[in-house]
């Protein structure tokens, strides 16, 4: 009445084996202390944040206060200033408005922030104050 089916599952490559590239032979690895250092590009909500918190700490102003006056709750604004939200733009607005600043004021802070940590990890820029490119404008993408 009930049917054994075998406890095993079909296997159906993706490529058959006739296809399959040679194997190349595998280059030699570079020793630890040969390698570059690796560094991790800072993000653009951990910039924004920073920028935001800086600006609060240096008004002397509560995060209760400012985030009363953007109209956005305290967690949550707490949680855009440690960088662990990725904040929209009207939320990015309203904080920077309750602090005294415009949103383009805020990003151009933020950017000139990223300039001046990328700049110091790749060594671009050395002797002429900013990274060796030249950006007039910034362009974010959702």
């Amino acid at each position: 009445m009930t049917s054994h089916v075998p406890n095993e599952a079909r296997v159906i490559p993706l490529r058959p084996q006739a296809t399959r590239p040679e194997a190349r032979p595998a280059a030699s690895p570079v020793p630890p202390e040969r390698r570059p250092p690796t560094v991790r590009e800072p993000l653009w909500r951990d910039l924004v944040g920073d920028v935001l918190r800086r600006e609060r700490l240096e008004q002397e102003r509560t995060l209760k206060e400012v985030a009363e006056s953007a109209r956005i709750s305290m967690p949550y604004l707490s949680e855009v200033e440690r960088g662990r939200k990725e904040a929209s733009s009207e939320v990015l607005a309203a904080a920077a408005g309750a602090l005294g600043l415009g949103l383009g004021d805020l990003l151009a802070r933020a950017q000139g922030e990223l300039i001046r940590l990328t700049s110091r990890h790749t060594g671009a820029g050395a002797g002429r104050g900013t990274s060796g490119a030249r950006f007039d404008g910034m362009c974010l993408a959702a």
